[in-house]
């Protein structure tokens, strides 16, 4: 997904989709604190995030991401986690939790091919 256009093209936020929810679930089994249980509350916990970072990245100007913009980006990546939980049945955040997950979402970010935040 190096073209531009396959990121904005139909396949490629199917494949975002897939890469978040896959995150997620390992995101979920090794956080203490982060836990979603069901297959379509990690599609719905996938589509949320990628909304809420869509619109704080719209109007607020700044990239969540947790690696790629420092502290604030990690910060606002942890909030966004946070309040995915009150759009999304079956997941649970604590705020340690919320902190933790950016930090693991970070890393395995860095190795995954899709962006999740």
């Amino acid at each position: 997904m190096d073209n531009k256009k396959d990121r904005h093209s139909i396949t490629g936020y199917i494949l975002k989709l897939v890469f978040t929810v896959i995150i997620l679930a390992i995101t979920s089994f090794v956080t203490p604190g982060f836990s979603i249980a069901g297959l379509w509350s990690y599609i719905i916990a996938a589509v949320a995030i990628s909304v809420i970072d869509y619109i704080v990245e719209r109007f607020m100007g700044v990239d969540a991401s947790p690696f790629g913009k420092g502290l604030k980006g990690f910060i606002i990546a942890a909030v966004i986690l946070y309040l995915t939980q009150f759009i999304v049945p079956n997941m649970r955040v604590t705020v340690l939790g919320s902190i933790i997950a950016a930090l693991v979402i970070g890393v395995l970010d860095a190795f995954m091919p899709g962006s999740v935040m």
